[in-house]
């Protein structure tokens, strides 16, 4: 049975539309398999804490050796990495602000970026262990940023195609819900566009 990890990082709840489409791709490849399993970490409605010294002091030091907070902290994050090393595809959903990505998507990113977990260091450099998984990203904007004048200021895709490919995590499909402040015409066609980039990518899965 392969497994979906659906990740929103939205605070916007049901008005959010990077959450709308990433459900509606999740669905998609779920339904291309009966025996699809899809696990949703929500983000916005349950924020992982950005790390402080009791998670980044718990994550280096052996079970052992924590103490009764820092293991609660550890076991935490352990959670978070076993749901990304159990999901044979992961479905990222996050607007793009102020050029980049959702600060809670960064804390899970914190949590799952795990030496010796995720990924390690070796003689011949470092090599991501989260290998042999598809990745969609759902990015929305306000404005275009997948081309044009604008394009460079979209940090979000690159950083997030950086620090997955560093886990391992090197086959990424971008969809994009963009030009949603053009307008309500401009909102319409950019849904039914992404919806349509995820129908020709569930049928490719």
């Amino acid at each position: 049975m392969s497994s979906i990890l659906l990740v929103t990082s939205s605070p916007r709840g049901d008005d959010s539309l990077s959450s709308k489409v990433a459900h509606d791709l999740a669905n998609e490849l779920s339904a291309r398999d009966n025996g699809t399993s899809v696990v949703h970490r929500d983000l916005g409605v349950n924020p992982i804490p950005h790390l402080d010294s009791v998670t980044t002091s718990a994550i280096r030091k052996p079970a052992a050796d924590r103490t009764p907070e820092e293991a609660a902290a550890a076991d935490y994050s352990d959670k978070l990495v076993a749901e990304l090393m159990a999901a044979d595809t992961v479905v990222i959903a996050t607007g793009l602000i102020n050029f980049n990505i959702y600060s809670t998507l960064k804390s899970w990113i914190d949590n799952i970026a795990r030496a010796g977990q995720t990924f390690r260091y070796t003689a011949e450099g470092p090599e991501g262990l989260a290998k042999g998984k598809k990745i969609y990203i759902v990015l929305a904007s306000g404005g275009v940023y997948s081309e044009g004048p604008a394009t460079g200021m979209n940090h979000a895709v690159p950083y997030l195609t950086t620090i997955l490919g560093f886990l391992g995590m090197t086959d990424v499909e971008v969809i994009y819900v963009e030009g949603l402040a053009f307008g309500p015409e401009a909102a319409e066609k950019a849904i039914a566009s992404a919806q349509q980039r995820n129908r020709q990518l569930a049928l490719a899965a």
